[in-house]
C-alpha cells in the first residue's frame, strides 16, 4: 500500500508528521456504520449538561464569524495529511455565546448517527480548533462529515468529530464511543496515544 496510496515524508515534512505516521496522497475516508444524510433545514446543534441549555439552527450558527483554517491532519489509523484547507468557526467564537457552570471540565461531542467522543476542556477550547463548513473552498461533503464537523488539530482524527451536532458539559470525565472500545482518552499523535492498554 505504501507507494500507491501513501509515501514517506522527506526531510523537511519530517518534523510535522508524528512517529508512525505515512502522508495520504489523498484524503482517505474511514467511517463507522453508515453516513448520515443530513437536511440542512432540519439541522440543529444542543449545548446541555453543565452548561445554560441552547439551540442553535444552521442559520444561527453560520451567522458566526467564519475564517479560513489550514491544518495538518493525523489519523489514528497511520496516515497524515499536511495543509488541508478548511473554512468554519472558531471553537473560541462559539463558546463566547455558552455559559459554563464552575468546575466544568471535559466535553461529550455528539453527532448524527449516535457517535460520541469525549475531550478535555482544555484541548477543546485551544485557539486552532475550529467547526468546519467547508473543505478545500467547498461545501464539506457527508462523507468528510458534512454538513458540519469539528477539526482540532493537535489531537488524532477521531476527536475532529464527523456530523456533530451537540455538546455535552461535563464536571467529570465520560468515555466516548472509541474510547469505550479502547482507543486512548486522549489520543495525542507525538506520543502516540492511539490505544488504552485496557484491551
Amino acid at each position: 500500500m505504501l507507494g500507491k496510496f501513501f509515501q514517506k515524508p522527506d526531510k523537511e515534512q519530517g518534523e510535522r508528521v508524528p512517529p508512525g505516521q505515512h502522508l495520504a496522497k489523498g484524503f482517505p475516508v474511514l467511517t463507522y456504520g453508515a453516513t448520515p444524510q443530513v437536511n440542512i433545514e432540519e439541522w440543529e446543534f444542543r449545548v446541555w449538561g453543565s452548561a445554560k441549555p441552547a439551540v442553535f439552527t444552521w442559520s444561527e450558527f453560520m451567522a458566526l464569524p467564519q475564517h479560513e483554517f489550514t491544518a495538518d491532519f493525523h489519523c489514528v489509523t497511520r496516515w497524515s495529511k499536511l495543509d488541508v484547507k478548511w473554512t468554519g468557526v472558531k471553537v473560541t467564537d462559539f463558546m463566547n455565546l455558552i455559559e459554563l457552570e464552575p468546575e466544568t471540565a471535559h466535553v461529550m461531542e455528539h453527532c448524527y448517527g449516535d457517535y460520541t467522543t469525549n475531550i478535555a476542556i482544555e484541548d477543546f477550547v485551544r485557539e486552532e480548533n475550529f467547526f468546519a463548513v467547508q473543505l478545500f473552498g467547498e461545501p464539506l461533503p457527508a462523507e468528510h462529515g458534512g454538513p458540519l464537523r469539528l477539526v482540532v488539530p493537535h489531537l488524532y482524527a477521531w476527536k475532529s468529530a464527523k456530523w456533530i451536532n451537540g455538546l455535552e458539559f461535563l464536571k467529570k470525565e465520560e468515555l466516548g464511543f472509541w474510547e469505550r472500545n479502547g482507543y486512548h482518552r486522549r489520543g495525542e499523535p507525538w506520543a502516540e496515544e492511539r490505544y488504552s492498554g485496557r484491551f
